[in-house]
């Protein structure tokens, strides 16, 4: 069983390096690029005799506690 974990800056926290992502993406010629905002994705290898609903608790402690700064960053957790 696998969680894959994603984690991002909320809306209202400046993103530097998505905003210097974005000025590469202009110079590069790509004009209809609105915005860029960077995030960070992990996958997690659960133990497979975990229960859906226990895998998806032990990923979302694991993101809340380790993987995600609760006052800047919003995460998201998908089961496989």
């Amino acid at each position: 069983m696998k969680a894959k974990v994603y984690v991002k800056l909320k809306p209202s926290v400046l993103d530097p390096q998505g905003k210097a992502i974005h000025h590469s993406v202009e110079l590069l010629g790509f004009e209809k690029v609105g915005d860029v905002r960077q995030g960070k994705y992990f996958e997690i290898a659960l133990d497979p005799g975990l229960s859906s609903e226990e895998a998806q608790a032990t990923a979302e402690k694991i993101a809340r506690d380790v993987l995600a700064n609760p006052v800047i960053e919003d995460y998201s957790v998908v089961i496989d």
